[in-house]
């Protein structure tokens, strides 16, 4: 049965759609690196856009300010210290502020971003890793224990660092691996990182244990020629994309702990694009990219059969050549949006969000939707990984108002001002106006009304909270880039008001009308 074709079945993302923001919230004039490597030349965090860039004499990424939309000024300072181009990029997922890049000079470099904006090329890496013989292809960082980072190479080697030293200058890594006969395409953790499977181009996946070096499975499909592989969350599953024996695009689920024979296949198309999977644990989606068209594929994995159940396909006439996503922690939750790509479009050197959107009519928290998902806050030190301890992420709740683990370093609270007792005095008469008239209103349905009338205000105090931050104990802005900041959240605020007022005149013309309604009824007896 072709995936596009699919039997009905009951699910809260059966309607999940694309929407690409508008141009003025796309980043323009951005010179997208030209480079056939097989990565996402991509990486998103909620401070930052990194991309891979061209360079003359050397590598270089851009890393951009999420907030800083728009046309990129062509002299816009780059990260460039590798001496060949650079492969692969990935920001730590415990510091917004420090990335990893590998190059073809055969090294990895750590950087500091600065938390200002920037105003002159950065050079000088905090740390440069010296083991690989060959290009460095691909690099990932540990899911739950902080300063470890996996890279691979060209020498067909995996290598395990761990950054937490003082030295500039790391040539020894704390283990290599070194099972693979060929070059590895694919790495991915489960998630407590306990295992590490792998995707080779000798056509094989490898389950791995990564501080023993062990391979404890592995799967040779004659049907299935992997590209990319991925764990499935908790699911005791992997997925893998590839090609059939006919050269079809192909995906194959697998058990995790039988690699003999793949759950699922499912041909595709005939298409010679490379296809990135991407899957959120949260809501057990995956999403299929392909390189060199502008199509999404999404399905949702279940436990029972078929497990590949096909959603929808967001289309596109631009073609992506790679892919960035955000983090749970940086989506907009007040908009039900569920996952967000950042696509590069080297034709017209654009890159372009997409969010992924449940439709919701009800304005609340949609807690079915968001489960509690990993936070910025790291469950293990490099050692006690390396010492043998296995812990899962730490989870966070994205509800506003609640406390999200940002790796952003947090500001003293201020003492309450006079200003600020009089302005909260004025807002909570203004509250007590407003729920007194709107009983008045609506004094025939007034228990139930006056039920609506506080989750109003409660609704109105959570538009206060962006991601966490109160706007009225806001800091004075200190430098350029806060106050950049501080003027696009007060955008975003205005603009999510305005939704709010135009939302309550229909309420109010609603209950107008309900009431005229009533009056009526009552006339006529």
């Amino acid at each position: 049965m072709m995936s596009w074709h699919p039997q009905y079945r009951s699910s809260k993302f059966r309607h999940v759609y694309g929407k690409p923001a508008s141009k003025e919230k796309c980043y323009d004039c951005v010179p997208i690196t030209c480079s056939v490597h097989d990565t996402h030349f991509c990486a998103v965090n909620p401070h930052f856009i990194a991309v891979v860039t061209e360079c003359a004499g050397g590598g270089a990424f851009l890393v951009i300010p999420i907030c800083q939309t728009g046309k990129l000024d062509p002299h816009y300072p780059r990260v460039c210290g590798h001496k060949g181009n650079v492969l692969d990029i990935k920001w730590s997922p415990f510091d917004d502020f420090v990335i990893a890049s590998s190059s073809e000079d055969a090294t990895v470099k750590i950087w500091d971003i600065p938390k200002h904006l920037l105003t002159r090329n950065i050079t000088g890496a905090r740390k440069e890793l010296l083991g690989h013989a060959r290009r460095v292809g691909l690099i990932e960082w540990h899911p739950t224990a902080s300063n470890i980072l996996f890279s691979t190479g060209y020498d067909y080697k995996i290598m395990i660092w761990n950054l937490d030293t003082k030295e500039p200058v790391i040539q020894n890594p704390v283990k290599t691996i070194s099972c693979h006969k060929d070059v590895i395409l694919s790495m991915s953790f489960n998630t407590d990182g306990s295992l590490l499977a792998t995707a080779c181009r000798d056509r094989k996946i490898r389950l791995i244990d990564p501080r023993s070096g062990a391979v404890l499975q592995e799967a040779s499909c004659k049907s299935h020629r992997v590209n990319k592989v991925l764990f499935l969350g908790n699911m005791k599953k992997l997925l893998s994309t590839g090609t059939s024996r006919w050269n079809s695009r192909q995906i194959a689920l697998w058990e995790q702990g039988d690699l003999s024979v793949p759950l699922v296949e499912e041909d595709l198309d005939g298409s010679s694009g490379l296809l990135f999977p991407f899957y959120d644990s949260d809501t057990r989606m995956l999403y299929v990219v392909s390189k060199g068209e502008g199509n999404i594929r999404y399905y949702e994995i279940s436990s029972e059969k078929p497990h590949l159940n096909y959603l929808m396909e967001y289309r596109s006439h631009l073609p992506q050549k790679g892919i960035g996503i955000m983090p749970k922690r940086g989506l907009d939750v007040s908009a039900c949006e569920i996952f967000r790509f950042y696509k590069l479009i080297p034709g017209k050197s654009l890159i372009e969000p997409i969010s992924m959107i449940v439709p919701r009519r009800s304005e609340l928290y949609q807690e079915d939707i968001y489960p509690l998902t990993a936070g910025a806050q790291p469950a293990l030190s490099a050692q006690e990984w390396l010492n043998g301890i296995n812990k899962g992420p730490v989870l966070v709740s994205l509800k506003p108002g609640s406390e999200i683990l940002n790796s952003l370093p947090q500001f003293p609270k201020k003492e309450p001002s006079l200003r600020s007792t009089e302005s909260n005095w004025y807002q909570d008469r203004t509250e007590r106006m407003a729920m007194k008239e709107i009983q008045k209103q609506s004094g025939i349905q007034e228990n139930r009304g006056q039920k609506k009338v506080e989750e109003r205000l409660q609704e109105d105090r959570q538009m206060r909270l962006s991601n966490g931050f109160d706007l009225f104990e806001c800091p004075p802005p200190k430098t350029e880039n806060e106050l950049l900041q501080m003027f696009y959240r007060q955008q975003e605020e205005i603009r999510r008001l305005r939704e709010l007022v135009s939302q309550r005149d229909i309420q109010i013309k609603q209950l107008e009308l309900e009431i005229k309604n009533i009056r009526m009824d009552s006339g006529r007896y």
